[in-house]
């Protein structure tokens, strides 16, 4: 039986951070998650590159691109999405997490899901906290992962186990 898996590691990986700015009290302790898990792994911090954005909702364009220029092995896509008192929260959360599955599809470069899609600021920074639990350093991780699978399919005639 031939089982492939990432590995995590880091070594020789290129990353794009694509990181809004709306709700930075959150996205940018997510930023530094995602770079606590990515130097963690090895990763060269001159092999990452972080790409600001308005909002959430400009994620995806900027993660296709970023894909679509050939520099990055993975895309890591940062935002934070706060219920409010109008349906905006749905429409936004929904076209963020379709955008971003289309981007990954369209270009076949792995972007990780590290929008946080909360019911309130607590509830955000609750998931953007330090350690292993944040958020933005569990998409940097599956990121990596997803990179290393990607990478082993590429290659034919290539057999893990």
């Amino acid at each position: 039986m031939t089982v492939i898996e990432g590995t995590g590691k880091g070594d020789g990986r290129r990353v794009a951070l694509v990181v809004a700015k709306w709700n930075d009290f959150v996205t940018e302790r997510l930023r530094i998650g995602a770079m606590a898990a990515l130097d963690a792994a090895g990763v060269n911090p001159d092999a990452v590159t972080t790409v600001r954005v308005p909002g959430a909702f400009e994620i995806p364009i900027a993660a296709q691109h970023a894909a679509e220029s050939g520099r990055f092995d993975a895309i890591v896509c940062i935002g934070c999405v706060i219920r409010g008192e109008t349906p905006h929260f749905e429409y936004i959360a929904s076209a963020v997490a379709q955008g971003i599955t289309h981007a990954a599809s369209a270009t076949g470069v792995p972007m990780a899901f590290g929008v946080l899609t909360t019911n309130s600021a607590e509830e955000a920074l609750a998931r953007a906290g330090q350690g292993p639990g944040n958020k933005g350093y569990e998409a940097a991780v599956a990121a990596l992962e997803m990179a290393d699978v990607v990478s082993q399919l590429s290659r034919p005639g290539v057999r893990q186990a």
